[in-house]
């Protein structure tokens, strides 16, 4: 539930997200629904609450957020924060879903696995899957109102100062820059970049290669900040030398006492807004992390240094691979990273780690963060609600429907948590609902589900229920949190502490005896049945992904708090190792080149211990308190 509401901007612009700038064949190029963004303009940001997860370092400025766009801004809101350079890299509307591929790592129980440690893995042996991680699947209406209410947003929490890189490609850029003419005026306007990666391999086309991104680039005030970026040239270069001229506010050519133009030699140039950088390519030195979507570094230096200075804070609250945080804190700017994704948190926080950042890591309550990202939690929702089936001819807007003795069929709506605008449930929705949708179901309809996410007033809403809806159909009202909280399952392990003796020093050693991820375990019964359905059609043998009975090739992180044995406390980080995809550690963001052997060690007697599976979900487990 919203704590409060809070203006997107002091002075907020009169406006839709409409692109009626133009006239082509006598009709204005529009767009449905208009009246939902200003609706929610109009209301303000809901401001959730936010839990502190991780602390990591000494105090600092930085943080990592857990939550959407809107939500993270109206929490900077709250806490009087502004940022005075912004990087977002949303969804291009682009009509794909985005996977990470999984990979179980090797079970250090089975004595063949260590055995075989120093061969090259084939095909077989390393057996892996892909998670949806997020969709990027709009309509061009819903997706421009949902841009039009997040750039409105971050422009509240821009300082004065500020400027914004919004980057996307052809699907919807055209009609994004006229949103951002609209909300930063077009007076503040200040470049298209082309980003032009000429290393993607396209393959056979019937077309010209698509080899670029556009990233545009507003500021909020003619008060913005800016610096030249140079680069090297190839070879020295003879050119003119070009100085300001104080009366005619341009730049003119140099001149020395005599009147002759002055020229200079040169190995540098200006970077102009034409960018040519390269992807990232599985051979390159800079790690790639798995994310799907994740940018070169030496894109977002190239902006970091030349929209801000050093102590300024860099925002990007589509994080995604948190390469924004990263180049930001090695170039000494303060960072806020947002993004709904378990995934991308957890991705942010060890690179972070591994460049010794300090930072805290918060999650907002929103609701958005339900199960572990939107797009997840669509996918499980309908198999949530017992009975839920498919209703032909039924309205797209209901999910389905549900059997009941006594009502028989009852429409169910679900809220898309892709779409912010559908958390609330509010007199606008619920005026749709019994004005619009519930005359045009079938007249043997006798009562409705309306399952919703976050709501201001429910008496409210009953009240108006009962005075407006003019059909005899009743509606019930259901806190969808309530269904997703029954069904998620924290991870089970076992252990075993004890004091041991490891190069003469004695140390506390946790040996992982099992470990069982039911989400894990369902992600592989579902990619097996899909792989093998794709087989019997093609007439071919399908080899299943399966797992040991101990299962600890489905553990990806383990990390150990010798500060408190209170599962629900604030995390510390006393130490932890990462498992790679080949099952070789990294302890504490070192390599050690060592495959790993079920165990974890330190120093000092661990209270608690936090295991990360493959797919990514977390459990805290509590080691018990010291005993004398």
């Amino acid at each position: 539930m919203a704590v409060k509401y809070i203006p997107f901007f002091p002075n907020t612009l009169e406006g839709q997200a409409i692109l009626n700038n133009f006239v082509r064949t006598r009709r204005f190029l529009a767009y449905r629904d208009n009246d939902q963004v200003v609706t929610q303009i109009q209301r303000g940001m809901p401001l959730y609450e936010a839990t502190e997860r991780e602390r990591v370092g000494n105090d600092s400025d930085n943080v990592v957020l857990r939550g959407d766009c809107i939500s993270s801004c109206a929490w900077l809101r709250d806490q009087g924060r502004t940022v005075d350079l912004v990087y977002i890299d949303p969804p291009f509307a682009s009509g794909a879903d985005y996977a990470k591929k999984i990979y179980l790592r090797r079970n250090p129980k089975v004595a063949q696995a260590v055995k075989e440690a120093e061969q090259e893995l084939d095909s077989e042996e390393l057996r892996g899957f892909e998670e949806k991680m997020y969709g990027d699947i709009w309509d061009k209406e819903r997706y421009l109102n949902w841009m039009y209410e997040n750039l409105m947003a971050i422009k509240s929490v821009m300082s004065d100062n500020a400027s914004i890189y919004v980057h996307l490609d052809y699907h919807i850029g055209h009609y994004v820059k006229i949103l951002m003419d609209e909300i930063f005026g077009e007076q503040n306007f200040q470049n298209e970049i082309i980003w032009h990666y000429y290393n993607k391999m396209q393959g056979n086309i019937n077309r010209f290669a698509s080899n670029h991104d556009n990233i545009f680039v507003y500021h909020k005030s003619p008060d913005y900040f800016f610096q030249p970026i140079k680069e090297e040239r190839e070879s020295k270069t003879k050119q003119i030398k070009r100085v300001w001229d104080k009366n005619s506010q341009k730049l003119v050519n140099a001149k020395d006492e005599r009147g002759k133009v002055v020229y200079i030699e040169s190995n540098e140039k200006t970077v102009d807004d034409v960018w040519r950088l390269s992807m990232l390519q599985p051979a390159d030195k800079e790690e790639p992390v798995g994310y799907p979507t994740q940018k070169p570094e030496a894109l977002l230096e190239r902006i970091i240094k030349a929209s801000s200075n050093e102590g300024m804070t860099v925002a990007d609250f589509f994080g995604g691979s948190g390469v924004t945080a990263v180049v930001a804190n090695r170039l000494g700017r303060k960072f806020i990273h947002g993004d709904v994704g378990v995934n991308s948190t957890q991705i942010v926080r060890d690179r972070l780690i591994k460049a010794k950042a300090s930072f805290r890591i918060l999650d907002i309550e929103d609701g958005v963060r339900l199960f572990r990202n939107p797009v997840q939690t669509m996918d499980k929702l309908k198999s949530l609600i017992p009975g839920l089936r498919q209703e032909p001819g039924l309205d797209a807007f209901w999910a389905g429907t549900v059997m009941d003795p006594h009502d028989g069929m009852v429409p169910v709506y679900l809220p898309n948590l892709l779409d912010p605008a559908c958390r609330l449930l509010d007199r606008p929705m619920m005026n749709e609902i019994v004005r619009e949708k519930l005359p045009d179901l079938p007249d043997n309809t006798k009562r409705v589900i309306i399952y919703y996410i976050d709501s201001i007033d429910l008496k409210e809403l009953e009240t108006f229920i009962h005075e407006q809806n003019a059909t005899l159909i009743r509606v019930e009202l259901r806190d969808l949190k309530r269904v997703l909280d029954e069904v998620v399952i924290n991870d089970e392990a076992t252990w075993h502490l004890e004091e041991v003796q490891k190069d003469l020093l004695k140390m506390w050693q946790v040996t992982i005896d099992s470990f069982l991820s039911d989400r894990v375990l369902s992600c592989i019964r579902d990619y097996n049945a899909k792989g093998q359905a794709q087989a019997e059609n093609k007439g071919v043998t399908y080899h299943p992904v399966t797992v040991s009975d101990e299962g600890l090739e489905t553990i990806e992180w383990i990390s150990l708090d010798t500060t408190t044995d209170d599962v629900k406390a604030p995390w510390h980080s006393t130490t932890e190792i990462f498992i790679d995809a080949k099952g070789f550690v990294r302890q504490d963001c070192i390599d050690t080149g060592k495959l790993w052997d079920g165990t974890i060690c330190c120093d000092e007697r661990p209270l608690r211990m936090k295991i990360r599976n493959i797919c990514g979900d977390e459990s805290v487990f509590s080691l018990g308190p010291i005993t004398q």
